[in-house]
């Protein structure tokens, strides 16, 4: 038990750590995608700054790697709490990769992944909202904290466990406390603040609008 433990949060952790913004932005660019931009190791930088493409598998893969720490940790068969460990080392190895110095994101896709994993018909509901709010606002930032905000009370009308309300909701919040400093940034500039609900500069697809 104390073998596959150290197993999967190890894993975990390093799965969260493959830089694939980065590894897409020096491949494709010669970049470092941490230094263009909004300054964020993530898919929407990776979509901004490189090209839709490769922000879309970056997006797919940053989720992938969050969902594959639970589902590793859950065929080693580990106690459902060592499994939520799991999913934490693998936010946390995005943040901070070994790979990179622990110089990383802020771990919203990998969150995704996460839970997703974890809450699969729940999910789906939130991610639905995600979807039509960046739709509607180009406003990724803003869908994704409207989505985890809620996906608790989701969880609480179909599930009820205790444990993934609980569980969703640390996960929304330290996604949110790693958030705040670049939203501190944003409500600074007057250009950015009248984008905190509806995006002007950019396409819900992240594509740059022309002037």
């Amino acid at each position: 038990m104390v073998l596959n433990a150290a197993i999967a949060i190890i894993t975990a952790y390093l799965l969260g750590s493959i830089p694939f913004a980065y590894i897409a932005g020096r491949l494709l660019k010669g970049i470092d995608i941490r230094q263009v931009g909004g300054g964020n190791m993530g898919a929407v930088n990776t979509a901004r700054e490189i090209g839709l493409v490769p922000g879309l598998l970056v997006l797919v893969a940053d989720i992938a790697k969050g969902a594959l720490a639970i589902l590793i940790a859950l065929w080693l068969d580990v106690p459902l709490m060592l499994v939520f460990v799991a999913g934490f080392a693998a936010v946390v190895g995005h943040n901070w990769p070994v790979f990179l110095k622990f110089k990383g994101g802020k771990g919203a896709a990998t969150t995704i992944g996460v839970l997703f994993a974890l809450t699969p018909a729940e999910f789906a509901i939130s991610l639905a909202l995600i979807v039509v709010i960046i739709v509607i606002t180009s406003n990724v930032r803003l869908a994704v904290v409207i989505g985890l905000a809620v996906l608790p009370i989701i969880i609480w009308q179909i599930n009820g466990s205790g444990m993934l309300i609980i569980y969703s909701v640390i996960m929304f919040l330290f996604l949110a406390a790693r958030s705040l400093p670049s939203t501190r940034e944003a409500m600074a500039k007057a250009g950015d603040r009248k984008n905190l609900i509806f995006d002007h500069a950019y396409h819900f697809w992240q594509t740059r609008k022309s002037k």
